[in-house]
């Protein structure tokens, strides 16, 4: 498969007779004593009835209005959530014997149709005059910042790289969401009067405690940082890359080589996306070395068997012991596992099995393992409550640092970007609370 295929989106937009067509066929079920399903499943809350019926009507911007006015970032949302776990999955038509709604592609259908046209966010309350720092501009970041500007507050956005997107910018598969709808979301945020400051990192305790004093809150959405330090002998090789920096340059268009061979460590969502990146990128042979069994692995089962129906291999109960080659990667040593006594996690623990090792032959290996916490950064904050390096909060986005809040994948440890979203209003609205808001 050609490289420039690496770029192609999994699913098409909508023309607007598609998306007429599919909305029609919504039974727009709930009321107001009993929600519909796939509202109660979406973690923005956004009214998934109303804003398909708006479309049926032939309204794709009153569609939009009832998006945006619970999730700000509806377009982003649209590409990268996993319907087919929320709002898709619990569509009720199913039971009918009926596909469920394509209610991702029409949520994408009626942000993009509002966001070429310059359609304006909801109106932002009277000026408070109460300024609040977000420290980081990714998808909890700018919703939080939006969140707090319509709630009237002054709000300045301080983030180390020179876009917005975090995550969804730098670390998510191209095939889901390359750069756009991202730069007419900020636009959008923007235009509530939200000041965005990019190259702007926080490089010492002292520039931190002057971002305090200067603000009257401030809330924590810095994400998670590097791969995790997971090393093996062979390291040092060419062809042996973190998940991170390998996913980035697909999305910065600097295309790895990869050769014909490719192995991935792991068995999350960016294990996933990096192998299916692997076939796009031309790979011949993609593997997946998990160590325990597809049963275990937290991916998400839908998109475990696209890899597979796409011609990924998957080697489970597999450990990697060494990287082989001289210069360049040849091949990843391995050990076979097998499940004992329940770990911490409540999954069972992979055992080694002695003397079980083979040699899997590959010109690339990704590490796609985890990220770590942004310990240095959290550690000048005083009085900030961690819990295995994630930072604890309450229901209200509350740190136990006073006047510090936080949201996003800081505090969960890599959620979906629309939990993100979720944890951004709650934290917005645990601000507005403590500046004597109304929210």
């Amino acid at each position: 498969m050609p490289a420039t295929d690496v770029y192609a989106e999994l699913l098409a937009p909508l023309s607007p007779r598609e998306a007429l067509l599919e909305a029609d066929s919504c039974l727009e079920c709930g009321g107001p004593y009993a929600p519909a399903p796939c509202t109660e499943a979406c973690p923005a809350g956004v009214d998934v009835p109303g804003f398909v019926g708006a479309i049926a009507r032939g309204d794709p911007d009153g569609a939009a209005e009832l998006i945006f006015a619970e999730n700000l970032l509806g377009g982003t949302c649209a590409r990268v959530c996993p319907v087919e776990t929320l709002c898709e999955g619990a569509c009720v038509l199913p039971h009918e014997a009926r596909k469920p709604i394509p209610i991702g592609r029409l949520q994408r259908y009626a942000t993009d149709h509002a966001l070429a046209r310059d359609v304006p966010l909801p109106r932002a309350r009277a000026r408070t005059g109460k300024r609040v720092a977000v420290i980081g501009a990714g998808p909890a970041g700018l919703a939080c910042a939006g969140e707090l500007a319509l709630l009237g507050h002054d709000v300045s956005v301080f983030d180390a790289r020179r876009e917005p997107g975090g995550l969804v910018r730098f670390a998510i598969a191209p095939y889901r969401q390359l750069r756009e709808p991202l730069p007419q979301e900020t636009h959008a945020i923007a235009r509530l009067g939200v000041q965005f400051r990019f190259n702007a990192p926080i490089g010492s305790r002292k520039e931190l405690q002057t971002l305090e004093a200067e603000h009257d809150a401030c809330v924590l959405a810095v994400g998670l940082g590097a791969d995790l330090d997971v090393g093996y002998p062979g390291d040092d090789l060419q062809g042996v890359w973190n998940s991170l920096p390998f996913i980035e340059g697909i999305k910065t268009a600097e295309l790895p080589e990869i050769g014909d061979r490719v192995a991935v460590i792991g068995g999350g969502n960016t294990a996933i996306d990096v192998v299916r990146e692997a076939l796009l990128l031309g790979a011949g042979e993609v593997t997946l070395v998990y160590r325990r069994t597809e049963a275990e692995m937290p991916a998400y089962a839908h998109e475990v068997e696209e890899a597979r129906e796409e011609g990924v291999k998957f080697l489970w109960l597999t450990v990697p012991v060494r990287f082989l080659g001289d210069e360049h990667l040849t091949g990843v040593e391995c050990r076979r596992m097998e499940l004992g006594a329940a770990d911490s996690s409540g999954r069972p623990r992979p055992v080694e099995v002695p003397g079980s090792e083979f040699v899997l032959p590959v010109d690339t290996v990704v590490k796609a393992i985890g990220q770590q916490p942004r310990d240095e950064l959290l550690g000048w904050i005083d009085g900030l409550e961690l819990n295995r390096g994630l930072i604890a909060v309450d229901e209200h986005g509350r740190t136990t640092s006073p006047h510090w809040f936080a949201a996003g994948d800081a505090t969960n440890s890599g959620a979906t970007v629309v939990e993100a979203v979720r944890e951004a209003k709650l934290a917005a609205r645990g601000v507005d609370d403590l500046l004597g808001g109304r929210s």
